[in-house]
C-alpha cells in the first residue's frame, strides 16, 4: 500500500511538472508571438513613415522647380522659405521646411583650388570672434581639410594631435563631408559646435554665399568692420524682396567702399536642405536631404540623412 502511495505521488509530481513545462512554454510562445508581431508592427510603420518624409521632400524639390521658373534671386520672402505647417495624411502626420545652405559659411571653401583661401580664412575668423570663439580654431579646421601634413601656426593640428587619443584617428586631408566632423577636430568641444554649427555648413564644392539669406554674424564675417546695427539694416533692407543683385548688396551705405567686386557673394542659391518630420502609428522619421538644383532648375538629392543632421 506504501509502494503505491508512492508511486502515485511521484506520478502526481511528474503530471504537476509536466503541465508546469508546457504552461511556460505555451506563455513563452504567445510572448514570443507577441514581441514578433509588435516588431513587425514598428518596422511596416516606420517604414510608412519614412516614405511620408519622402513625400515631404518631394514636395520640397517640386517648390524649388517651381521658384527657379518663376524668378533668378533667392530670398526669405519666397515660398520656399515657408514652413510647410503638420499636416495629417491617412494614419499619420507629416511637416517639412526648405533651408537655404547658401545663407552659411562653407567651411570647404577654405580650400579653393587646392590651394588656402585668404579671402575665406579672414571671414571664418570675423565669424569666430563674432560668436566669442577663439579665432585660432580656422588653423585646426583648414588643417583638416588640406592635403599636406605641414601644421598651421598657430592652433593647427595634423595627425600627431590626433593618434595620441585613447581612440586614434588620422585627418582625412579632404573636403568635409558633415559639419559634424568639426566634433573630431582639436580645441573643438559640443559646446563649440553647439555655437559655430547654425552658421556653417559643409558642401562639395567652392559656394558663394546668399547675402539675402545670410543671418547677421555671417554678414558681419563678410563685410570687415561691419556692425550689428549696419547688419541689421542690411537685413531691414533685403526685406521682403531681397537684393536684386549682388551690386545693389555692395552699393548699400552700409557696405559701401568697403568690398570690392562679388567676392563670392551671390543672391542665388544652389543648395537646399529639406528637413522633413514625419509620423505613422509608433513610427517617427526625421529625415534630411541634402539637395542641389542647377541653374535650369533641376533638382536633385546630392545626400540623405536620417536623425541629426
Amino acid at each position: 500500500m506504501g509502494r503505491r502511495s508512492t508511486q502515485s505521488g511521484a506520478a502526481l509530481i511528474t503530471a504537476i511538472l509536466i503541465t508546469a513545462i508546457a504552461t511556460i512554454a505555451a506563455v513563452s510562445m504567445a510572448s514570443r508571438q507577441h514581441l514578433d508581431i509588435r516588431r513587425t508592427t514598428n518596422v511596416v510603420e516606420s517604414s510608412q513613415a519614412y516614405l511620408f518624409a519622402l513625400g515631404a521632400e518631394e514636395w520640397g524639390k517640386q517648390v524649388l522647380v517651381r521658384d527657379r521658373q518663376d524668378n533668378q534671386v533667392d530670398h526669405l520672402a519666397e515660398d520656399w522659405a515657408t514652413m510647410l505647417p503638420p499636416i495629417d495624411v491617412e494614419g499619420g502626420r507629416v511637416a517639412g521646411q526648405i533651408e537655404d545652405l547658401q545663407g552659411r559659411f562653407n567651411l570647404n571653401n577654405l580650400m579653393k583650388d587646392k590651394l588656402p583661401s585668404q579671402l575665406d580664412m579672414d571671414r571664418l575668423q570675423r565669424l569666430l570672434l563674432q560668436l566669442g570663439l577663439d579665432e585660432n580654431l580656422r588653423f585646426a579646421i583648414i588643417d583638416w581639410i588640406d592635403e599636406d601634413a605641414n601644421v598651421s601656426i598657430p592652433g593647427g593640428a595634423e595627425d600627431f594631435s590626433y593618434l595620441g587619443l585613447e581612440l586614434p584617428y588620422r585627418t582625412p586631408n579632404a573636403m568635409m563631408a558633415s559639419s559634424s566632423e568639426l566634433l573630431l577636430i582639436n580645441g573643438i568641444s559640443r559646446e563649440i559646435y553647439d555655437t559655430l554649427w547654425p552658421h556653417v555648413t559643409v558642401l562639395p564644392e567652392y559656394t558663394a554665399i546668399n547675402v539675402n539669406t545670410a543671418s547677421a554674424e555671417v554678414l558681419m564675417a563678410v563685410v570687415n568692420g561691419l556692425t550689428q546695427s549696419e547688419a541689421d539694416d542690411l537685413i531691414d533692407a533685403r526685406t521682403p524682396d531681397g537684393f536684386a543683385t549682388v551690386g545693389d548688396f555692395t552699393g548699400h551705405a552700409a557696405v559701401a567702399g568697403r568690398l570690392s567686386g562679388n567676392q563670392g557673394l551671390s543672391v542665388q542659391t544652389n543648395y537646399f536642405i529639406i528637413n522633413a518630420e514625419s509620423e505613422f502609428g509608433r513610427g517617427r522619421t526625421s529625415l534630411y536631404s541634402l539637395v542641389v538644383r542647377d541653374d535650369k532648375g533641376k533638382v536633385e538629392v546630392a545626400m540623405r540623412a536620417q536623425g541629426v543632421y
